[in-house]
């Protein structure tokens, strides 16, 4: 059978990871591939130098459009820094011809903002790096964004989170064209898992917001909140603290965080949960008593439902030491 071709896009100013993981996967020779691996060309708008975002180098680019015209597959590693503008026009009539005549299409990170601008995302569901789903999502209004997932498989067109989401997105197609046995192999020998747990919600840390004076009353709120994460805090409890009724307290409240008071504080404790398992060793039921939930089955429950994968699971991927003794809990004092 003939190689299958694939076409890595890059723009004038590439990331250096997203296209060292597109080479590195379907570029290497992969002796239990067979003779139908992949032939890769890297390309770019105007063939010739390149440089890396850091500066540190340029690269020189040898192929231009024609490569995508000619390939079965298109990866698009990026997006060019401006992303109202995320590509060349030339690129972008290139992957409109792929789509129309069946090639597959893939992004890592922002090039699905290039997908996007070429139009092969409309209606579909997608993703892309967190930082960047609700740009996407507000310029491109009918691509059904999905923020959480590591990767969106639509048949035609696979869209990846930021940066080593790249890399299951490609062990994923590696899967699907060649086996799970060849994509174990090959994930073997870049070290790295053939199939992560979870999402990129599990990335994802948010900060309490500012404020200004006259919204202190929620500010303080949320402050005794983040000190009393164990105790049983309803809505009329944490409207007392801001000293007004709960109904005002409300809409107070989304006025400045742009969510509900039961959102953000599911939201703060799955937060404190998740530094609690990447930093000590507490049982999950000591972490469930500190955190605010009834049981280790609710938290168990919460936290798979919001981060796609078990506190098990996200402490043994998340965890980068030994217990620190000088933690604090979310009482305020030092975990015991």
């Amino acid at each position: 059978m003939a190689a299958h071709r694939v076409a890595v896009v890059v723009p004038t100013d590439f990331t250096l990871f997203e296209l060292g993981v597109a080479v590195e996967v379907f570029a290497e020779p992969r002796p239990e591939g067979g003779t139908d691996w992949y032939d890769v060309k890297v390309c770019t708008a105007h063939p010739g130098e390149a440089a890396a975002v850091n500066g540190l180098f340029e690269a020189r680019i040898r192929h231009g459009v024609e490569a995508i015209d000619d390939a079965d597959t298109v990866i698009v590693v990026d997006a060019e820094e401006d992303l109202d503008h995320p590509a060349d026009p030339e690129v972008i009539e290139a992957i409109r011809r792929a789509y129309r005549r069946g090639a597959r299409l893939v992004s890592f990170c922002t090039g699905a903002f290039v997908l996007a601008a070429a139009g092969v995302l409309d209606g579909r569901p997608a993703t892309t790096h967190w930082e960047f789903a609700g740009v996407l999502a507000r310029v491109y209004p009918r691509i059904k964004v999905d923020p959480d997932v590591l990767y969106v498989d639509d048949g035609q067109v696979l869209t990846s989170a930021g940066t080593a989401a790249g890399i299951d997105l490609s062990l994923y197609i590696i899967r699907k064209d060649h086996g799970a046995h060849v994509a174990r192999n090959v994930a073997r020998s870049m070290v790295v898992a053939p199939h992560r747990e979870g999402g990129q919600a599990q990335f994802v840390m948010t900060p309490v917001p500012r404020f200004t004076p006259e919204q202190e009353g929620v500010s303080r709120a949320m402050q005794y909140a983040l000190e009393n994460l164990h105790e049983d805090l309803g809505l009329a409890h944490l409207a007392s603290r801001a000293y007004m009724s709960p109904r005002n307290f409300s809409r107070r409240f989304r006025e400045v965080t742009g969510t509900t008071p039961v959102k953000w504080l599911s939201h703060q404790r799955l937060t404190r949960v998740r530094e609690l398992l990447e930093q000590t060793d507490l049982s999950v039921e000591r972490i469930a008593a500190q955190t605010g939930f009834n049981s280790a089955v609710t938290l168990r429950q919460r936290f798979a439902q919001h981060l796609l994968t078990s506190p098990t699971a996200y402490r043994r991927a998340f965890r980068a030491g030994g217990a620190e003794p000088a933690l604090h809990s979310a009482f305020g004092a030092p975990a015991a």
